[in-house]
């Protein structure tokens, strides 16, 4: 679907931890306090997203985050979103304290392309992916537009929200 989409490519992300094979090494040394090294997922997503960029494509996310952030969410702002950004992505964040979630934004993950076509994401209760699902029945694409309007629109662009992150975040 990253290939074929035509105009617009948008996620929802409302997991604090996702359990990503290709993270766990950098992970660990973000956690150890470590700088930055090689981080080839990252480095694929950014060709995928400079492509789509170059192609005259938008691709966006919005990460719904509750503060304090996990570790991981800091490690996903400063080691992965900084670099995501610069190759054009747009990641916007909106932020919660506690179990205070926005109003009207479901709980789960989703792609959605060219706001037609809706890939439900499932995760287990560690993070880790376990399937999508192609969703057809329009009621529930018109939905998904509507969760991603107001996600949007309560969302703070991500490189504003890094500038009051606080400074010990690498």
């Amino acid at each position: 679907m990253f290939r074929e989409f035509r105009y617009t490519a948008y996620r929802l992300e409302t997991l604090q931890r996702y359990d990503v094979s290709y993270e766990q090494d950098e992970f660990a040394r973000f956690l150890a306090g470590q700088s930055r090294g090689e981080f080839p997922g990252i480095a694929d997503w950014c060709d995928t997203v400079r492509a789509a960029v170059v192609a005259g494509k938008r691709m966006h996310r919005v990460h719904v985050v509750v503060e304090p952030l996990s570790d991981y969410v800091r490690f996903e702002c400063g080691w992965a979103y900084e670099h995501t950004v610069a190759a054009g992505e747009d990641v916007r964040l909106v932020t919660v304290s506690g179990d205070d979630w926005p109003t009207g934004l479901p709980h789960h993950d989703y792609w959605l392309f060219d706001s037609s076509r809706l890939v439900a994401m499932y995760y287990d209760e560690a993070g880790r992916f376990v399937s999508g699902e192609l969703i057809s029945e329009p009621e529930k694409v018109v939905q998904a537009n509507l969760w991603r309007d107001a996600a949007v629109a309560a969302s703070v662009p991500y490189r504003r929200y890094a500038d009051h992150l606080q400074p010990s975040t690498p």
